[in-house]
């Protein structure tokens, strides 16, 4: 018999498969497939980065793989039976190991299942940030009745309508951004790998050498674009000096796109008016790291995805997937192992 395996039980509750999702794809496979479902958790931080010795047994000869990441530990034990392996996770660079490339799998992940809710966590960063939520929540702390500060200019309130935003990577991710932004008034602007985008809330959409130059155009300059080796340490010093005075940064892709030394200098110098960040080059943040207390960095651990909604969005996409596997048709969210999305 055919064997499929989902693997997708986290360590972490949001995002551990519910018991009425295993059931509901085992039965989209129908009878001619066993599928196991393994019951050792796993990690899903990150791409994905965890195994389980009961994942690599179960793996054996299994022809479809669901994980948190598809390890190689999987790819190599289940020989030459697999057709295609689903990662949960929206990157997929720690999927595309030498031992996928050689089993000629087709490997699928699910970008654009977080769009809505990091989308939206952008929208309330942009608020916090531009309201002067920040400097509430520290006077509530202190016991300041901080309204002076707020009446004479000395903490900047902005109108939403009035800000120009750039958008690095415009995926599924970055578009759900720019339409929510064009939403509250906002001009919303990219830039992407092709220099062009199927986005119309975007007035200009340009390529990567075109970064700087959006970055010196925008108020907030949101980073949601894939970690490639292209993009690795792309959000530079001088990117960074490009942004206008008092812009804000923020960053729902990968820490290793920005480069964290720049940041927190640009920050010190008072240049940021702020950045929120929700992912980091360590992660977790180190506790001696400067942004845990710096008073213009907002630290969030990596959960602008995290939603209620995650499951049935995630399961909508996986019977889909299989629907067409089994009729042999394309797949949805096919990765292309040369860019790494």
């Amino acid at each position: 018999m055919r064997k499929a395996v989902i693997d997708l039980l986290s360590d972490r509750p949001a995002w551990r498969i519910p018991a009425w999702a295993v059931d509901t794809i085992r039965k989209a496979f129908g009878e001619q497939f066993d599928v196991v479902a393994v019951e050792a958790v796993t990690s899903s931080d990150g791409d994905g980065s965890g195994v389980s010795s009961e994942a690599i047994a179960a793996g054996k000869g299994a022809e479809v793989y669901m994980g948190w990441g598809v390890p190689g530990a999987i790819v190599a034990g289940a020989g030459d039976t697999l057709g295609w392996v689903h990662t949960a996770a929206g990157g997929a660079g720690s999927s595309i190991t030498p031992e996928l490339l050689a089993s000629g799998a087709v490997l699928t992940n699910s970008r654009g299942i977080h769009a809505e809710p990091i989308a939206e966590w952008v929208v309330g960063a942009i608020a916090f940030a531009c309201k002067g939520f920040h400097r509430m929540v520290t006077a509530q702390r202190e016991k300041v009745w901080a309204k002076g500060e707020f009446t004479d200019g000395t903490v900047r309130v902005r109108d939403l309508s009035s800000l120009r935003v750039g958008i690095y990577g415009l995926g599924g991710i970055g578009r759900s951004i720019a339409a929510r932004c064009c939403t509250l008034g906002m001009e919303a602007r990219g830039v992407t790998r092709s220099g062009s985008s199927p986005c119309s809330e975007v007035t200009w959409v340009g390529g990567p050498e075109d970064l700087e130059s959006m970055a010196s155009q925008s108020d907030i300059l949101v980073v949601a674009a894939p970690e490639t080796p292209e993009t690795i340490g792309r959000v530079s010093e001088s990117v960074l000096n490009a942004l206008p005075n008092d812009a804000v940064m923020i960053n729902v892709a990968r820490g290793s796109i920005v480069d964290e030394s720049a940041l927190l200098a640009n920050l010190d110098s008072g240049h940021l008016s702020m950045c929120v960040l929700d992912v980091f080059q360590a992660e977790p943040l180190p506790p001696d790291h400067p942004f845990w207390v710096h008073p213009r960095v907002l630290v969030s651990p990596h959960i602008s995805a995290v939603s209620d909604g995650f499951w049935r969005r995630e399961v909508d996409l996986i019977l889909e997937n299989v629907r067409r596997y089994l009729e042999g048709r394309e797949l949805m969210n096919v990765v292309n192992p040369n860019l790494g999305y």
